[in-house]
């Protein structure tokens, strides 16, 4: 009897780890997915990946600008998940006092922009892209028409990479890369590394930039025309303060 009577509490208490494990989960998911959703929205990258679909393959500039936000989402998950090495009733407040923060600022810049506000922001983008296309138009009359005195041998290899690793999947990673890079949404997802379950911050947070450079890729100028910036800012900040009062009713060790 004794020997059964041991065994059950462990099947429970496993049971009850792996419930816990799985809340843990879906609520980093869905943590991930609605921060990153509001903070991308009319942001820098999703003008990257909106203009930049205007001008050139859709696939090339979509494949290009996932695989910047995708490492850029591992890199950020990898950061937060090392300040675990802290304990985690210091991380969880300090994340959510960060969250209030970001929240409370979201608001108030939110508040005093202007209704036409994002339209600077795609302009600045339309800019900096026309200076990476004149780039690219020297480097290749400096270069030369290569294609041409290569013969036919290397044309069928250059054609097979060509949506992989062309000039335009280069521009869309490097500008997507460079603008993501110490932005809200990575700073979010460090933040969120440290007080979530990390496989699930990641996996939310790469659906959560798929879903939004794909709506830039396909919407294009039209979406980035019409979204109003201030309304997405405004709605930003009230889930961040969400989550950071959330902390209130939440125990520190209920998380993974």
């Amino acid at each position: 009897q004794k020997g059964s009577s041991s065994v059950v509490p462990v099947h429970i208490v496993s049971e009850e780890s792996a419930d816990k494990t799985n809340l843990g989960f879906i609520h980093a998911f869905v943590a991930a997915i609605s921060v990153i959703i509001v903070s991308e929205l009319g942001d820098k990258t999703f003008f990257i990946a909106a203009i930049m679909a205007m001008r050139y393959n859709r696939l090339t500039v979509l494949a290009g600008a996932m695989l910047a936000l995708g490492l850029m989402t591992c890199l950020s998950v990898l950061f937060g998940y090392a300040t675990t090495v802290i304990p985690r009733v210091y991380t969880y407040y300090v994340s959510t006092a960060l969250f209030a923060i970001f929240g409370i600022r979201m608001l108030r810049e939110g508040l005093k922009m202007s209704p036409d506000e994002g339209q600077e922001e795609l302009e600045e983008v339309q800019a900096e892209i026309k200076k990476k296309d004149e780039e690219l138009q020297r480097t290749k009359l400096l270069n030369g028409p290569g294609d041409v005195e290569s013969g036919p041998g290397t044309t069928i290899p250059q054609k097979k990479w060509l949506h992989f690793i062309s000039p335009i999947f280069v521009q869309a990673f490097t500008l997507t890369f460079l603008a993501e890079w110490g932005d809200r949404s990575q700073l979010t997802t460090i933040v969120l590394a440290a007080r979530e379950d990390p496989y699930g911050v990641a996996v939310g947070g790469t659906v959560g930039h798929c879903l939004c450079t794909g709506l830039a890729v396909i919407g294009g100028r039209m979406i980035a025309q019409k979204i109003s910036v201030r309304t997405v800012t405004i709605i930003g900040g009230i889930v961040f303060l969400a989550f950071a009062f959330s902390a209130l009713f939440i125990s520190p060790d209920s998380g993974f």
